[in-house]
């Protein structure tokens, strides 16, 4: 099996990880956008644009499946994306799990890019999905930035502004871009500490990341559920073949993708070659 992942940078590296914990033995293709990030400020066209672009260099791959790891393409590309692709590779997209978060009540709180806190497009899913919870809205300033580089000063500033922005309380946070998940548990310990001083009830965490992987191996292609793969890893950055980008393994997904073993690199063609080596939790939303 292979699945394929597409985004503007290394927010796929979550919902990765979480494909490769659910099968080991199948091959990833990652195909990114470091030419061309960040998508959010772009306008629709343009991100529907770059994100059929890595997605077509992905499907050079012959993936089963294809996840849009990127909630600002799943907005603006999802539909332009299916009609190119479907049926013959499934593409699953990702949204912010606020309805699973409210499932359970408020507080809640949904961290976003500026750009995507007070859109429509977000107000329309807590209007739908929001259970009649109270639900808070958290611009995160450049924080999905300082993920991408890997700047710890820059994250931990970003996380702390954003905490501060949420209120006291709070149950769940959503993380509403796929970034945030490679820093979910420092999120967390901020958001308490913020909130309640040291001590305080940790929130409950509402990521995407293995909801989509869960989807995406449930609807790859007929055949392609039962037949293994080597556990290999292309990675294409702006439709060229490249590697891992040195701030992936900053976190606990990328080191996952990156561990040294008898593992694949899948080829376009389908075939594999032999390579020395492979290039904080959340719970469950996506769709």
């Amino acid at each position: 099996m292979k699945i394929a992942l597409v985004d503007s940078g290394i927010g796929l590296l979550a919902a990765a990880a979480a494909v490769r914990r659910l099968r080991p033995d199948a091959d990833l293709v990652l195909s990114s956008d470091p030419r061309g990030m960040p998508w959010g400020p772009r306008a629709p066209e343009d991100i529907a644009a770059r994100a059929l672009g890595c997605a077509r260099a992905a499907a050079a791959h012959r993936p089963d499946a294809l996840i849009v790891a990127c909630n600002t393409a799943s907005v603006h590309a999802l539909p332009a994306l299916r009609a190119e692709l479907e049926p013959a590779v499934p593409v699953v997209g990702t949204v912010p799990a606020v309805k699973p978060a409210a499932a359970g009540g408020g507080p809640v709180a949904v961290w976003a890019t500026p750009a995507t806190t007070g859109s429509p497009y977000q107000r329309g899913l807590i209007a739908e999905f929001g259970n009649g919870a109270r639900i808070a809205e958290v611009p995160c300033h450049g924080l999905a930035d300082a993920v991408q580089s890997g700047d710890e000063a820059a994250i931990d500033a970003a996380v702390a502004a954003a905490a501060a922005l949420t209120p006291a309380g709070t149950r769940a946070v959503v993380l509403g871009c796929t970034h945030y998940e490679l820093v979910g548990e420092r999120i967390r310990r901020v958001v308490a500490a913020a909130g309640d001083g040291a001590g305080a009830r940790l929130p409950e965490l509402y990521g995407s990341a293995r909801a989509v992987a869960a989807q995406a191996l449930r609807r790859a292609a007929g055949p392609a559920r039962g037949r293994t793969g080597g556990g290999g890893l292309a990675v294409l950055l702006s439709g060229v073949t490249g590697e891992l980008p040195g701030a992936a393994v900053t976190y606990a997904e990328g080191r996952l993708l990156a561990v040294p073993g008898p593992a694949h690199t899948a080829r376009p063609d389908g075939a594999a070659r032999t390579a020395g080596s492979t290039a904080g939790p959340a719970r469950r939303g996506g769709g």
